[in-house]
């Protein structure tokens, strides 16, 4: 049996795959200190609701690479302490991020969470690390959509030039 053969679980991660898992993990961190500052920010109960399931989708995902990394003897990178508490009123205004910056934030978040999820599943040779980082897109996809119908649902999505009619096709 050769070193890349048998459980996935039981062969050693190339240097891509260390780097994928570490960059994620260090990310991800990152992102949930940002979500939390987004959830005191937020006025709007439904964004608030949205920022709560990416809240709990990036600790999924710190758990799951972390314990990763532990598992093949690679210290994780250290994560951000939580914010402290804050009431919505007690930010200054000018200080405030808006609700529809906060989602268009959420918005970016998720569409370059599919890349890095899509970056990551492509250089995996272990298919159960390519399997996580595969799940963890289809887990953002759904966060995305989830970001999409709520700002177009409360008239925060500003699209881009549209066309409204159809014209008539040129023959070459």
């Amino acid at each position: 049996m050769g070193v890349l053969s048998g459980n996935s679980k039981d062969e050693p991660l190339h240097y891509g795959e260390i780097f994928n898992l570490w960059q994620f993990s260090a990310s991800t961190k990152m992102s949930l200190s940002t979500f939390q500052a987004f959830h005191y920010h937020a006025g709007d109960q439904d964004l608030k609701e949205v920022i709560d399931n990416f809240i709990d989708q990036v600790h999924r995902e710190i758990k799951e690479c972390d314990k990763l990394l532990k598992t093949n003897g690679i210290t994780p990178p250290p994560g951000l302490p939580d914010r402290p508490s804050v009431k919505l009123e007690d930010i200054p205004a000018g200080a405030r991020f808006s609700d529809p910056e906060i989602a268009a934030a959420l918005s970016a978040a998720a569409s370059l969470g599919l890349v890095v999820c899509s970056q990551a599943m492509g250089t995996s040779i272990r298919e159960d690390l390519g399997a996580m980082f595969m799940k963890f897109h289809a887990q953002m996809a759904a966060l995305g959509l989830q970001v999409l119908k709520m700002n177009k649902k409360k008239g925060w999505l500003v699209p881009p030039p549209l066309q409204l009619k159809t014209r008539e096709p040129v023959l070459v």
